[in-house]
């Protein structure tokens, strides 16, 4: 049994591992947004490989343990969201509007649906 296995085997490594799988697959997208949106010529090579190699640890966060990851989906999206909000204000300053809020609020609500409905 590998370190990730062990790690996500108990419910809090696995909500730390599934918390580090979306920042890491939110910052990688933020690098392609920086790399496509907000950089120009050889400028946009950096942040394009940057994102390629944090989506590859991504990749490796998420496959590497033997977990059932489509029971674990709901919390990981509901993770994602949150993750996504924090770099867009972090990165690129944007602040959730209403909409994205109440939005938000579906999709943890539903995270936590699939999670801990048991049935």
């Amino acid at each position: 049994m590998n370190t990730l296995d062990r790690l996500v085997a108990h419910p809090l490594g696995a909500a730390a591992a599934l918390s580090l799988a979306a920042f890491l697959e939110v910052y990688g997208d933020s690098f392609f947004q920086t790399s496509f949106y907000r950089s120009s010529g050889v400028g946009r090579i950096a942040p394009f490989l940057a994102g390629a190699a944090v989506l590859a640890v991504y990749g490796s966060v998420v496959n590497v343990p033997r977990w059932d990851f489509g029971k674990l989906l709901g919390v990981y999206v509901a993770l994602f969201f949150v993750m996504a909000q924090v770099v867009a204000k972090v990165r690129f300053g944007q602040s959730p509007t209403a909409p994205v809020y109440a939005g938000g609020a579906l999709i943890v609500a539903g995270g936590m649906v699939i999670a801990f409905w048991k049935g």
